[in-house]
């Protein structure tokens, strides 16, 4: 009994391939751009985590160094008091101050994401614009081409 053998399919499809070329320069030039894109949120995004870290262990630090000074033993129950007082006065200025800060850190983010998206939007119009002038380009010159050929 012969044994039937599978058709290679190679030669078709690479035929095929040929018959309809694809220009991969615009997607390449898309990948490149949303890698590029990705790159600079990312450093966005990781600048602020470490301006918001530092202000966080900056703002930790001087709670702990306030606390200490309520901690300490104090000679008469009315100075417990003024400890505390202080201690409550300090720290709702330093928070009003580090929130202040986070703010500034939060603005600057949302000013750079702005700043990045209008840049994207023009370079994708651009790449667009490119992409369609290409393409028109080689439409107009395959009709020719077959004008000639008919």
């Amino acid at each position: 009994m012969a044994k039937a053998q599978a058709q290679d399919f190679t030669k078709i499809f690479q035929d095929m391939a040929a018959a309809f070329p694809v220009d991969m320069t615009a997607y390449n030039e898309a990948l490149k751009t949303s890698a590029a894109l990705s790159e600079k949120f990312s450093k966005v995004a990781l600048d602020a985590a470490a301006t918001s870290t530092d202000l966080s262990s900056k703002f930790a630090k001087e709670t702990i160094a306030k606390v200490g000074t309520v901690a300490k033993a104090q000679k008469e129950p009315a100075d417990y008091t003024k400890a505390f007082t202080d201690f409550a006065s300090a720290q709702a200025e330093s928070t009003a101050e580090h929130m202040a800060a986070f703010a500034e850190v939060a603005k600057k983010v949302q000013m750079e994401t702005v700043e990045l998206l209008m840049a994207a939007g023009k370079d994708i119009q651009e790449d667009a614009t490119a992409a369609v002038k290409k393409a028109t380009d080689d439409l107009a010159a395959q009709a020719k081409k077959a004008a000639k050929a008919a």
